[in-house]
C-alpha cells in the first residue's frame, strides 16, 4: 500500500478509533490498528471483538494493501508530527511513514491475522442528525447500572417506534428517560433493543467529533448495532435480556407538587450536600402553606445544615430523604430555568422533569430510614 494524506485527516480518524484498544496479552493483534487503502481513500479499523469502529480518510491513492501497526505508537507517533502531508507506504509487514523531516519504520502484522468485522446489510431503521443523537446518550447514560449482576440494566435502552425514540437508563436507584418526537423523519420498524454502556460512551465521543450538520443512520441485524455516518462506523453486539418496566415507576398524578428555580434548587442541594452523612442522605420537608421547601442534612462530626427554598407548591405536606448526588445527577441533566418535582409520599419515587419539555424526565427513589 502506498497513500499520502493529511497529518490532521489521519489524526483524527486514529483519534476516533483507538480508544477501545487496550492492552491484550491473550490477543496481541486487538493492540493493532488495520489499515486499508482502498477505492482511493485510506480506512481504519480498529475492536475488542464487542466493539468495532472504522473511519475512512481521504488522500492520493499510490497502490493498495494494508497492514496492521500497533496502536499506542501510531497514535503517539502521528499525533505529534506537524500538520504536513504525510507518506505511507508498507514494505514487507512494517510501515514507512515520511514527513518533512521525519523518517520512521513501524513493525506491523499481518493484516490476515486480524478478526473479521461483521457487516450489517439490512435497511436503516432511521436516520437521525448527529448532535440530537448525542445529545440523547448524553442526559440518561450516566444513570446505567455499572454492575454486570443484571445485565439488562447495565446499557442503554432504546425504543423505536413510529412517533418517537426513547432512550432509557436506570442503575434501579435512579432512572431517566430521554425521547426525541419524530417528525417526518419516522421510524420504520417498531423494536428495542439494549445497547452496552462502553458503546454508548464511545459513540458520544464520536459523535462529538462529527459535524453538526452530520446525520447517523442506524441499523440492527440479529443481535448488533450499527451507527453509521458519512466517514465512520460503530458496530456493536447487543445485551440480550428484557429490559424491566420502567414505565410503571413513572406517575401521572401527584400528592404534591413542586415548581421550583432550577439553579436555587442545584445551589441549595450542593451546600446541604456539605453536611450529608455517609450515607448521602438530604432530607426535604415541603410544606405547601408556607410555598416553602426546607432542606436539611447533618453528620454527627461536621454539624448540620437548614436551607430554605420558595417555590410554587400544591398539595399534601411531606418529608422525604433523597441521595444528593442523585438529585444533583437529575438536576445537571435539565436545562429548563425551572423544574418540577412530583412527589407521591415518602416511600415512593420522586419524579422531577424541566418545566415546558416533555422529552426528559427523571426518576429518584427515595432513601428508607
Amino acid at each position: 500500500m502506498e497513500i499520502i494524506c493529511l497529518q490532521e485527516n489521519l489524526k483524527k480518524g486514529i483519534n476516533i478509533i483507538s480508544n477501545i484498544i487496550g492492552k491484550n496479552l491473550t490477543l496481541p493483534i486487538l493492540n493493532n490498528i488495520l489499515l486499508t487503502v482502498e477505492k482511493k481513500r485510506l480506512r481504519l479499523i480498529s475492536t475488542d471483538l464487542e466493539i468495532a469502529i472504522t473511519h475512512w480518510t481521504s488522500g492520493k491513492v499510490k497502490k493498495e494493501g494494508e497492514i496492521t501497526i500497533p496502536a499506542k505508537l501510531l497514535s503517539e507517533f502521528i499525533n505529534n508530527l506537524p500538520n504536513k502531508k504525510i507518506e505511507i507506504k508498507t514494505k514487507d509487514n512494517s510501515l514507512q511513514i515520511k514527513c518533512e523531516n521525519f523518517k520512521s519504520i513501524i513493525k506491523g502484522i499481518d493484516s490476515k491475522e486480524f478478526p473479521i468485522i461483521p457487516e450489517i446489510k439490512g435497511e436503516s431503521i432511521i436516520k437521525i442528525k448527529a448532535p440530537e443523537l448525542r445529545q440523547a446518550f448524553s442526559q440518561v447514560v450516566n444513570f446505567t447500572s455499572l454492575s454486570d449482576i443484571r445485565p439488562e440494566i447495565s446499557g442503554v435502552l432504546i425504543n423505536f417506534n413510529s412517533k418517537e425514540i426513547k432512550f432509557v437508563a436506570t442503575d434501579s436507584f435512579r432512572l431517566g428517560e430521554k425521547i426525541l418526537f419524530l417528525k417526518g423523519n419516522r421510524s420504520r420498524v417498531k423494536k428495542s433493543v439494549i445497547i452496552p454502556l462502553r458503546t454508548v460512551q464511545e459513540l458520544i465521543r464520536i459523535l462529538g467529533e462529527q459535524d453538526k450538520e452530520e446525520v447517523v443512520e442506524i441499523l440492527i441485524e440479529q443481535n448488533q448495532i450499527l451507527f453509521k455516518t458519512l466517514d465512520s462506523r460503530l458496530i456493536s453486539r447487543l445485551i440480550e435480556g428484557t429490559y424491566p418496566n420502567y414505565e410503571q415507576l413513572i406517575s401521572k398524578q401527584f400528592e404534591t407538587n413542586l415548581i421550583l428555580d432550577k439553579n436555587e434548587f442545584l445551589n441549595t442541594v450542593k451546600i446541604s450536600s456539605l453536611f450529608s452523612s455517609k450515607i448521602n442522605d438530604l432530607r426535604l420537608k415541603v410544606v405547601p402553606k408556607k410555598s416553602l421547601v426546607e432542606v436539611f442534612a447533618q453528620d454527627a462530626e461536621i454539624g448540620e445544615n437548614i436551607s430554605e427554598l420558595k417555590g410554587e407548591i400544591k398539595g399534601k405536606e411531606i418529608e422525604i430523604i433523597f441521595n444528593h448526588k442523585y438529585l444533583l445527577d437529575g438536576l445537571n441533566n435539565i436545562s429548563s430555568n425551572k423544574v418540577i418535582l412530583g412527589l407521591n409520599g415518602e416511600a415512593s419515587p420522586g419524579i422531577l422533569k424541566p418545566v415546558g419539555d416533555l422529552s426528559f424526565i427523571y426518576v429518584i427513589m427515595p432513601i428508607k430510614l
